[in-house]
């Protein structure tokens, strides 16, 4: 492919979540490894509280980020997507995006949304998926709905994430029981995600999680190998070899996944046979069960006796040239480079076939 018939392909990241400084690394891994016979690779960042930069200003930031003098793409406030008025015109230029936005704003289906609008081809799920990706409780709903094995789990919503009813403290008790685990029910990297082994400490976890979100969820606590699955693909999805997580701290918190490095990433898990193929099958029901497209990544629970939990599908997962995803991939012989070019095809694919049904 010639310089000239390279594709244009947009690369968002940044964005208001606390995953911004992993969205910034997934990027540049982006960016640097993109096929340059291919792509023509133009940078859209986000700063912090939203503003939209234009791919010039974006790569102006980029230069203070690789020179380890900052790692964010600055706190400006602003008018979002309209900051930079000539932001929307130069995306819409673009061939296909990579959105690599994490968090709300970004992997909750309002970036997909906007990409719809502009009727532009992009990397992952669409609308739809991503917001049920993103809110654990509708997620939790639907794989009930399609069978897929998970753990007990409550909902709290309103009212009840403030002051929880006597009535709805003993009904935890005596369906999912203590340690149990509270989170909010949109959210990521385990922010506001506490372990409470008793109702003393469940006041507290609560609290934490209703600071992120109106709603709370409230799961049943699994003792198990923290094993996770890389999916690809849209029509014919396959899953790939599976991943081991093992913590040292109660669990696989934010500190462990980003500040201390605390965790063991053990690729390829060291799982039988049969296991890793019925994980596998578990992974790709639940992706079809959220209708997913393009990548995602599918946590469980292996339990001592064989059987199996999903924790949750993550519609976006980490894209570092280290991070689990890309890793899995690779163990199956995909390099990360091919792994961007086979995840714009699945982007164009699914595009044509959306546009086909319009």
């Amino acid at each position: 492919m010639t310089q000239q018939t390279r594709q244009r392909l947009g690369v968002i990241f940044g964005g208001r979540s606390v995953e911004h400084e992993v969205s910034v690394v997934s990027a540049r891994g982006v960016m640097r490894e993109a096929d340059p016979e291919r792509f023509e690779v133009v940078p859209f960042g986000i700063t912090r509280h939203g503003a939209w930069l234009t791919p010039d200003e974006t790569r102006r930031r980029l230069v203070g980020i690789e020179a380890g003098d900052t790692r964010s793409l600055g706190d400006d406030l602003g008018d979002g997507a309209f900051a930079y008025p000539e932001v929307l015109s130069l995306l819409g230029e673009m061939d296909v995006v990579f959105p690599i936005v994490h968090g709300t704003f970004g992997e909750d289906g309002t970036l997909q949304g906007l990409l719809e609008m502009a009727d532009l081809p992009y990397v992952g799920s669409g609308v739809a998926a991503s917001a049920v990706g993103m809110d654990k409780a509708l997620m939790r709903a639907v794989f009930a709905a399609h069978g897929v094995p998970q753990t007990g789990y409550l909902v709290l919503s309103d009212e009840e994430t403030r002051t929880p009813t006597d009535d709805t403290l003993r009904r935890i008790e005596r369906e999912l029981g203590y340690p149990c685990f509270v989170k909010p029910a949109n959210g990521g990297s385990s922010v506001g995600v506490s372990r409470a082994s008793s109702r003393e400490d469940f006041g507290e976890a609560l609290a934490d999680a209703a600071q992120y979100d109106r709603k709370v969820l409230v799961e049943a606590a699994v003792v198990g190998r923290e094993i996770e699955c890389a999916v690809l693909g849209n029509r014919d999805p396959q899953g790939s070899p599976l991943g081991e997580i093992r913590p040292t701290t109660d669990f696989y918190d934010y500190e462990a996944k980003y500040l201390n490095d605390s965790a063991e990433l053990i690729v390829p898990a060291v799982v039988d046979a049969e296991a890793a193929e019925r994980v596998r099958a578990m992974a790709v029901r639940a992706y079809r069960a959220l209708d997913c497209a393009g990548l995602a990544r599918v946590d469980f629970f292996l339990e001592a006796s064989g059987d199996v939990k999903c924790i949750e599908v993550n519609t976006l997962p980490g894209f570092t040239p280290i991070s689990m995803y890309p890793r899995l991939w690779e163990e199956a012989g995909l390099s990360y480079r091919a792994l961007i070019s086979r995840l714009v095809d699945l982007a164009f694919e699914r595009f044509a076939e959306v546009r086909s049904h319009a």
